[in-house]
């Protein structure tokens, strides 16, 4: 059997929506695996981490997929693995996510067991810690999760039409662990009130498509703050996006990626964020991204 599964990029938080928020972009990890008589696994690489990942079993995909052969009970064959991926590593844009995700689905195809999302959310949350990226990467749209007994529960939401992404990705990288090793035990009590009313209206203004609304409702006291100091010139860049018209910015997920939500076809924004960033010294490459609505997608053929 052949098994070819693609899973989108994420951005989680969007500013205030700490651990909760997702939005999927048009940016995927494909994965094609292939059964043959024989055993063992053979992988290849290609895409952002093609040069830094491994291609054996210590692969994260491999990684992920061995978690259900050992669930299932079942053993494959040989197994040729092609990765493609278009995610950049270590650049808040759940990278890690699309790749657990593209590894447990593909490896429930091949068991001959049932593609349950449920399944596959909680599966995938345990393993990266949040349901964030995960949510959003696996049901495409916007996702609001919150952790239940069990497994995470979720909303989604159907983006504003006219919107897209502008991310300025930097030319450095910043892995989750020491983005949120930067993160107090404890916060003020103003400031968790602050965050909880903008996370209530940013999920309001995404929901009612009052997009005018999104600048001050993407403002964060409860992350962003102490994280200033691993994304030098964080503050400049958002501010050059909303002075060129973005509707909103902030780092996405764990960072170093900054995004901004702007109307459709205005290149003003990621342009201002890339300039900001070079006055800063920095250099960066900018995408713009639609919404992904897909989220991931399994086909088998063969």
């Amino acid at each position: 059997m052949n098994v070819r599964v693609t899973v989108p990029a994420s951005t989680a938080n969007l500013g205030p929506g700490f651990d909760c928020m997702g939005l999927a972009l048009a940016l995927h990890h494909t994965l094609i695996v292939r059964e043959l008589p024989g055993s063992g696994v053979e992988i290849s690489l290609t895409g952002e981490g093609a040069e830094s990942l491994p291609c054996d079993q210590t692969n994260p995909v491999f990684v992920a997929m061995s978690a259900v052969f050992d669930e299932t009970g079942y053993r494959p064959g040989l197994l040729r693995v092609e990765s493609d991926n278009c995610i950049p590593l270590a650049r808040g844009l759940g990278s890690s996510a699309a790749a657990t995700l593209a590894g447990l689905a593909a490896a429930t195809v091949l068991a001959e067991a049932e593609v349950d999302r449920g399944k596959l959310l909680a599966q995938a949350s345990v393993r990266e810690g949040h349901a964030d990226n995960v949510c959003a990467s696996l049901f495409g749209g916007f996702c609001v999760t919150v952790h239940a007994a069990g497994a995470p529960d979720f909303v989604r939401l159907q983006p504003p039409l006219g919107l897209e992404a502008a991310v300025a990705i930097p030319n450095f990288e910043l892995e989750t662990h020491k983005s949120r090793a930067a993160l107090p035990a404890s916060v003020a009590f103003g400031d968790a009130v602050a965050n909880q009313a903008r996370v209530a209206f940013l999920t309001a203004a995404l929901a009612s498509g009052k997009v005018e609304l999104l600048s001050g409702a993407m403002d964060d006291r409860l992350h962003q703050p102490y994280r200033l100091g691993l994304v030098p010139g964080m503050r400049a860049v958002c501010d050059a996006a909303l002075k060129a018209g973005a509707l909103g910015a902030a780092m996405s997920g764990s960072g170093p990626s900054l995004l901004a939500l702007v109307r459709a076809g205005d290149e003003a924004p990621g342009k201002a964020m890339q300039k900001a960033w070079l006055d800063c010294g920095i250099d960066s490459r900018l995408l713009r991204l639609p919404f992904d609505d897909a989220g991931l997608e399994v086909e088998t053929y063969g």
